[in-house]
């Protein structure tokens, strides 16, 4: 189907060496297919995938694709987190345990495979989705289109491989810096009308979490981790498809120590200890399963999707090492279990008319269980009438929430081919929700798209959103069991969190002035009302949602890439502020001093990064020989997160910028069907970069980034 907006056409492919194309990645050796010996098959899949795309196009948003040579220009190929790999898209900011934050939002991305959204889970370190799964990768901002609501920050599309995209068998092997263990494989095929794929990981290493400290070795932060995915599809006939996705990942991880940390309470009379030895641990499980009955008839497409997606977070203290830092000591666990039904169609009823329209319901249970030891309140001896203070003997306490809530979406909307030149799209969404509050919204949605020749395009849209919180998300700690306790808040107001409703404006235009060269502006604004940021508190380590009561965000996007020949080279520059008044929920999380100033003064939000960038380049060596050689560098950089010095978030961090460099070599080796060499090299300048300081509204921890960093890789098609 053509996109009628040039953007993603023209734009797709430049985001982290995404302009270069095929012809530049080092071609394997030809390989049969099943398109040689079931054609028939080959041609109703690749039409059922167009057909798709039909039901679900971008219309209008500011979409970034990021091809599978795009993939592997980028710092360790498809063995990279798939964070990373966003990072190389205008406007994505870098922060702690993996995160990264989109147009100025803390979080609210959603992840679609083939199309269907995948619940929010519960991991915080881990990257539940790989880019090895992907044979195509995108990121929708903007001002969406109806179909996409719930989580409007950014929607990452992965069309999942298949036996028809993936044929046989790649094996792969990844070591390097800080005892990096990465071993892979992938395998798909086909047996008639049935594709299969299927694709694992097992990841071992020294730095599973950021470095609270700038040295180059972490201390305690080993992290083991396995990820699977399979996909069966069936065609049933020339019209009809089902297909079945599956997949989940299971990770451990240590706790990383900051050194030299002086201990704040006193436990069975013993008030000294070395932080260098504490022992925490996080675990972290996601499953997940999508099927899918696809459908076309003339000029009608229907996808109806079932999907259910189960996550468990278990948090062990250190016994002792808690409490004298802490003062309390959790062994805690949280489980997520959410399944729904998704259904959206589109039907050309006119020459100059699509309609387009879905549905999704969505139940979701949270369950959290923690036994404490936390230090009582107790008089002081030496003067009966001072405030309590703390004991040095443990109590126990439980503390236990099960919160059940339901999601209901629908929209409708209208593509209309105005002139040949001219589409304007519009629509309308209804989403409600049950607890811990029952809200609901309607919200209007059009986009204005018009291209005057095949090199220009131009663009706006207006979005109202409305963002529930995630219920694993819902603050459910019970106040009243920490009470005469040093776990007990200083506040005691504990307000539901609640969902967040915006408007949204967005603009851009995209220019293509010479073969190969592509140019473009987008520019954003957005009015928020109870605003949803997330904050990490104490353990264990996952995000507890809070609201403002207003944010204004705003911001512009610059980039230019160039695409010919063996070369392939991107810059972009992205600018955003995001200004923030007035807690008005989960308000026990916070001091009250804190609670009083964020009342009465605009703060910068905690995630706020002004200025982010990126830039690469890639060249290819005898680009059409078997003995290709690719190399490639790019830059990231970022003028520093939010800390508080003296008023909340009233200060960023220091600008950083990280240079990696990569170079792959094929090998010509005889009966071979694809060997490849890869060396890369991280932050080659090692510097010594801070994400997090440890202060800030809902900030829990100092974190750094990695230092210089080596891996080499050897993968093998068969």
């Amino acid at each position: 189907m053509r996109r009628v907006f040039g953007w993603s056409s023209v734009c797709g492919l430049f985001v982290g060496m995404a302009s270069a194309s095929a012809q530049t990645e080092p071609a394997p050796e030809p390989t049969p297919t099943p398109t040689q010996s079931l054609p028939g098959i080959t041609v109703t899949a690749t039409k059922m995938d167009e057909e798709r795309s039909a039901i679900l196009p971008s219309l209008g948003a500011t979409k970034y694709d990021f091809s599978r040579t795009a993939i592997q220009n980028t710092p360790q190929g498809q063995d990279a987190p798939l964070n990373q790999v966003l990072l190389r898209a205008p406007g994505v900011v870098q922060d702690g345990f993996g995160q990264i934050h989109v147009r100025g939002d803390h979080g609210s991305l959603q992840y679609r495979l083939d199309g269907v959204q995948l619940p929010e889970g519960l991991s915080l370190f881990s990257q539940v989705l790989s880019p090895r799964f992907a044979n195509s990768l995108s990121l929708l901002t903007g001002a969406l289109p109806a179909q996409y609501g719930l989580r409007t920050a950014g929607v990452v599309d992965i069309g999942v491989k298949s036996g028809t995209t993936n044929p046989g068998a790649d094996l792969s092997f990844m070591g390097g810096s800080y005892n990096w263990v990465q071993p892979s494989g992938e395998y798909g095929g086909r047996s008639g009308n049935i594709d299969y794929y299927a694709a694992g990981q097992y990841l071992s290493n020294n730095i599973g979490i950021e470095n609270p400290f700038s040295a180059w070795t972490p201390i305690h932060d080993q992290t083991s981790q396995w990820y699977a995915l399979g996909k069966v599809t069936g065609i049933i006939d020339e019209n009809t498809r089902l297909s079945f996705i599956g997949g989940g990942v299971n990770a451990s991880y240590q706790i990383p120590n900051n050194i030299n940390q002086v201990p704040n309470f006193t436990v069975f009379g013993n008030s000294t200890w070395d932080s260098s030895i504490l022992d925490q641990r996080q675990w972290e499980s996601t499953y997940f399963g999508i099927a899918s009955l696809q459908k076309t008839y003339q000029d009608f497409n229907m996808q109806l999707s079932g999907f259910a997606r189960y996550s468990q977070l278990n948090y062990q203290p250190d016994a002792i090492g808690d409490l004298l830092y802490n003062g309390i000591a959790p062994w805690a666990q949280r489980t997520s279990f959410a399944a729904g039904v998704q259904g959206d169609t589109s039907w050309k009823v006119a020459p100059k008319h699509t309609l387009r329209s879905g549905f999704l319901v969505q139940r979701e249970r949270v369950t959290s269980f923690a036994q404490v030891n936390t230090l009582p309140l107790v008089p002081d001896p030496s003067d009966p009438d001072a405030p309590f203070i703390p004991g040095d003997t443990t109590v126990g306490l439980t503390d236990s929430a099960d919160l059940t809530g339901w999601t209901y979406s629908v929209y409708l909307q209208d593509e209309w081919k105005v002139l040949p030149t001219l589409t304007v799209n519009g629509g309308l969404r209804f989403d409600a929700i049950t607890s811990p509050r029952n809200e609901y919204q309607f919200s209007p949605r059009i986009n204005v798209v018009w291209e005057p020749t095949p090199e220009i395009s131009l663009r706006a849209g207006y979005s109202r959103y409305f963002v529930p919180v995630p219920l694993n998300q819902v603050s459910v700690s019970s106040l009243a069991a920490r009470a005469g306790t040093v776990a007990a808040p200083e506040v005691l107001t504990n307000d539901a969190a609640r969902a967040e409703r915006s408007d949204y404006i967005d603009v851009g235009l995209t220019v293509k002035p010479v073969d190969g060269l592509t140019v473009g502006f987008s520019g954003f604004y957005k009015w928020a009302e109870n605003y949803i940021d997330k904050g990490q508190f104490g353990a264990p380590i996952f995000q507890t949602a809070f609201n403002y009561s207003n944010a204004q965000v705003r911001g512009f996007e610059l980039f230019a890439n160039y695409d010919k020949g063996p070369w392939s080279l991107y810059a972009n520059l992205a600018w955003s502020q995001v200004n923030s008044i007035n807690i008005i929920s989960s308000q026990f999380n916070f001091e009250q001093a804190e609670l009083d100033f964020i009342a009465n003064n605009w703060i910068f939000a905690d995630h706020n990064q002004s200025w982010t960038g990126s830039a690469g380049a890639a060249y290819v060596f005898n680009m059409d020989s078997d003995y290709a050689t690719r190399v490639s560098a790019d830059m990231l950089y970022g003028n520093g997160l939010r800390q508080t010095l003296v008023t909340p978030n009233d200060t960023a961090l220091p600008p950083y910028a990280t240079l990696n460099l990569s170079v792959t070599q094929r090998l010509p080796i005889s009966g071979s069907k694809g060997t490849n060499v890869r060396f890369d090299a991280i932050n080659v300048t090692d510097g010594q970069y801070q994400l997090r300081t440890g202060t800030g509204v809902g900030v829990g921890a100092p974190q750094f980034g990695m230092r210089r960093a080596f891996f080499v890789t050897l993968s093998q098609k068969f």
